[in-house]
């Protein structure tokens, strides 16, 4: 445990710590958004 950063600026590290909260908002947001257009089309 000596060899440790209390902070990274990886960007990879960064995608990959904020991509679980991230992926699950965009997906709901292309839903909402399909379904108002499907709603307005209609």
């Amino acid at each position: 445990m000596s060899h440790q950063q209390p902070h990274s600026d990886d960007p990879i590290e960064n995608i990959v710590h904020t991509a679980p909260v991230v992926i699950p908002l965009l997906g709901g947001l292309m839903i909402f958004l399909l379904a108002f257009i499907a709603v307005f089309m209609a």
